[in-house]
């Protein structure tokens, strides 16, 4: 079940808010919130919805005998211990086949197997589960003692499949105590509704264009402007796509009581790669910054053990969206770039026009994107040749400068790239400031913002019932 279908908007959620608000009481909420989060889950995956479950039980468990343990080496033991059974489940689905299939291609052998059918989200929620227990070691968060509200923390749907990844200490309290004020409930629906545009209006329309050029293919042929043009708008799709799930996330959260931290912050505004890292998936950023990146050291232990420690962070961060080499490519291109970013070119990159670096930037960003998207290395470096002007089909020589489908596209999308660049700059921030300064801008901001949001959620319903490309991209990862 995605926020984006049909059962959802019409029967799924509608139902869920009658049955959650028709009692005041917490438990009642709770448990209501608990059933309908495991429906959820389980309407995508019947089976593997009682390995989280478990999963949950075990970590909850675990977390109640290090809170009682008092010898130092045994609370480490414990705590071990919920870290690898954790991440087990995530690496026999995730990882096993690929490891196995890389040595047997590595050792010359014949035999391969075939990948696993992954459980959706399992590597946002195990993530999750092990923020729970590394913040019960640490006394960040006191154990929760009702089980139900521990696997309530780690199921509650809008963040249970694709985040934001949500860290236990920062919720804790919501579980126990909450409420929704009329003021949550609108601005909760009004982020839903601006995510759901999002993913429908600009998302959807991306991946149909996609799903028509050579980037969906091989990537053979491609000219020079449409390598660049099929890398933007896969650029603008992947986070059209996530902002969007991460809006209607946190709006829902909002609506039932809970106040997520925000995932994206324009990421496509940046003048660095060190900003854009802190603007992309900061949840994510975040748990690798306070669960591997700080503790391995940090950058408190000199610049060898630094660049070591980010070495890690960004192989790790690579392999945790995909078991593919060219997702660790991906996280060793970013380590490459911040590392010269932070100590070859620091002062060197002080000195160009904020204009260029944030140009540049963009550049860089939208061929990681390339190789973050292609497993076939072969179709990568026929891409990423064309984007500097090069063609690899039928021998090396100059690619053409454009192709029949850059054409296409142009001739039948020519606004939407405008657009998408466009909806990228923080313009709801400064439009909400304009309209503050004043109450009567307040009140007026009010009303357009209530009649534009719903223009827009009826629009987009309009385009759902009309489309057949609905995908959520990070429900694989």
């Amino acid at each position: 079940m995605v926020f984006s279908g049909t059962t959802f908007l019409f029967l799924f959620l509608p139902l869920l808010l009658l049955l959650y608000f028709c009692r005041k009481s917490i438990r009642w909420r709770n448990a209501v919130l608990l059933i309908f989060s495991l429906l959820f889950y389980a309407w995508g995956e019947p089976i593997w919805v009682f390995g989280m479950i478990v999963i949950t039980l075990i970590n909850w468990l675990l977390a109640l005998a290090i809170r009682k343990n008092r010898v130092p080496f045994q609370r480490k033991l414990l705590l071990a211990l919920a870290v690898v059974v954790s991440l087990s489940l995530l690496f026999w689905f995730k990882y096993s086949t690929f490891l196995f299939n890389s040595v047997a291609a590595l050792v010359g052998a014949e035999s391969r197997l075939e990948p696993k059918h992954l459980p959706i989200g399992i590597s946002f929620y195990t993530f999750q589960v092990l923020t729970y227990t590394i913040d019960v070691y640490r006394k960040k968060a006191k154990p929760q003692k009702n089980p139900f509200y521990a696997l309530l923390y780690i199921s509650c749907f809008p963040q249970l499949i694709a985040g934001p990844i949500v860290q236990y200490a920062d919720v804790a309290g919501e579980l126990m105590e909450r409420q929704t004020k009329p003021t949550d409930f609108l601005r909760g629906m009004q982020r839903f509704a601006l995510g759901l545009a999002k993913k429908i209006l600009l998302a959807n329309i991306c991946g149909e264009i996609l799903e028509t050029t050579t980037l969906a293919g091989s990537g053979a042929a491609l000219s020079f402007f449409g390598a660049w043009m099929s890398a933007l708008l896969y650029s603008m799709q992947l986070y059209f796509d996530f902002s969007a799930y991460s809006d209607m996330a946190i709006g829902l959260g909002r609506v039932f009581g809970f106040h997520y931290k925000e995932n994206f912050d324009h990421p496509y505004i940046s003048g660095s790669i060190t900003e854009f890292w802190r603007r992309w998936h900061m949840s994510l950023s975040g748990f690798f910054r306070d669960y591997v990146y700080i503790p391995l050291g940090g950058n408190r232990k000199g610049t060898g053990r630094t660049i070591l420690n980010l070495a890690i962070v960004w192989t790790l961060t690579g392999l945790w969206h995909g078991a593919s080499w060219n997702f660790a490519l991906w996280g060793v291109f970013y380590f490459v770039l911040l590392v010269l970013e932070r100590f070859v070119l620091k002062d060197a990159l002080s000195h160009i026009p904020a204009w260029i670096r944030h140009i540049l930037t963009l550049l860089l960003v939208a061929t990681g994107w390339v190789i973050f998207y292609y497993t076939d290395f072969s179709a990568m470096w026929t891409h990423l040749l064309a984007m500097i002007g090069i063609s690899n089909v039928g021998g090396v020589h100059r690619a053409a400068l454009w192709d029949g489908n850059l054409i296409t596209v142009l001739k039948r999308y020519t606004v939407l790239p405008l657009l998408m660049m466009f909806f990228c700059l923080p313009v709801k921030d400064r439009l909400s400031r304009f309209f503050a300064r004043t109450p009567r801008r307040a009140l007026v901001g009010e009303i357009l913002g209530a009649v534009t949001l719903t223009a827009l959620f009826v629009v987009s319903l309009i385009f759902l019932l009309g489309q057949t490309y609905n995908p959520f991209i990070y429900f694989r990862f």
